[in-house]
């Protein structure tokens, strides 16, 4: 038996590694008005920005509720010698806190860990495939839950977004607040750090925000792992990851904005995560 790892969808994390690493993913709702979708199960990413960007409705996302926690682990809990549950920060959502009362009420046989990732998006990410490469090896679960707190410790995430309004409307912009008013001749840069969103930079331009996420990764370095986060413009990503190639022995993931943070950053958004090496 091993240990099984969950996450929700604002991890971001790509199809591939979700199948690749065993994860589970639980499902925020995003509601355009009256209309009600599970993020990444019934709204693509393509088709969410499409509406986003049409402005007919502004979105709004919904936590998993806590009877979806508990059908989850009963599922996952089958077989398993225990799950770790890993969430976006409890500062920005109350995800964690469902997870938590979840974990309470489902009736498994093995012990059910939430853990509060104080991070969104590959920041999760990056703490999950961590957390599932220790699984895979047959490590019990205090072996695991201690990895994924030195990885929490260890993880970076941060963003180029092309405007601050979708971040205000969804009223998540935190300590971000102070870019506003400054950003009539630049592009807001932001990083979450102890669960919430801070500002980080205020290039003058789009290609100085984009030399702004290089010159942050090089100054992390050196990284275990490293992913290049986008919205809308692959085509920028993956000239972003061929630029940031030799910084890791692993090659570096291309993932996306998907509907639950896609609501908050909006499209144009462009990000680097890194999860830093135990020596930096």
């Amino acid at each position: 038996m091993t240990v099984k790892i969950v996450v929700d969808s604002l991890a971001d994390l790509p199809a591939e590694e979700v199948e690749r690493y065993g994860i589970e993913v639980i499902p925020l709702t995003v509601r355009f008005g009256d209309t009600e979708f599970k993020d990444g199960v019934d709204l693509t990413a393509d088709e969410f920005y499409r509406r986003l960007e049409a402005g007919d409705d502004y979105p709004a996302t919904a936590v998993p509720s806590i009877g979806e926690f508990v059908e989850l682990y009963e599922r996952v809990g089958q077989g398993a010698s225990g799950i770790i549950s890993i969430h976006v920060s409890s500062k920005v959502s109350g995800t964690y806190n469902a997870a938590v009362q979840g974990a309470r009420e489902a009736n498994v046989g093995c012990p059910i860990e939430a853990v509060d990732s104080l991070q969104a998006s590959m920041g999760i990410g990056l703490m999950a495939m961590v957390a599932s490469r220790v699984a895979a090896t047959g490590a019990d679960l205090p072996t695991i839950l201690s990895q994924v707190a030195s990885a929490s410790s260890r993880v970076k995430c941060t963003t180029l977004l092309d405007t601050l309004e979708y971040l205000q409307k969804g009223g998540r912009i935190g300590k971000a607040q102070a870019l506003l008013g400054t950003l009539l001749s630049f592009k807001p840069m932001i990083e979450v750090t102890d669960g919430l969103v801070h500002p980080f930079a205020r290039p003058r331009s789009r290609k100085k925000g984009v030399a702004k996420l290089i010159e942050r990764v090089r100054e992390l370095a050196p990284v275990d792992q490293l992913v290049v986060l986008h919205s809308t413009t692959p085509q920028e990503a993956n000239a972003l990851k061929a630029q940031l190639a030799d910084l890791t022995e692993i090659e570096p993931i291309v993932a996306r904005y998907g509907p639950g943070l896609g609501t908050y950053v909006g499209p144009g958004a462009l990000g680097v995560g890194v999860l830093r090496s135990e020596t930096n």
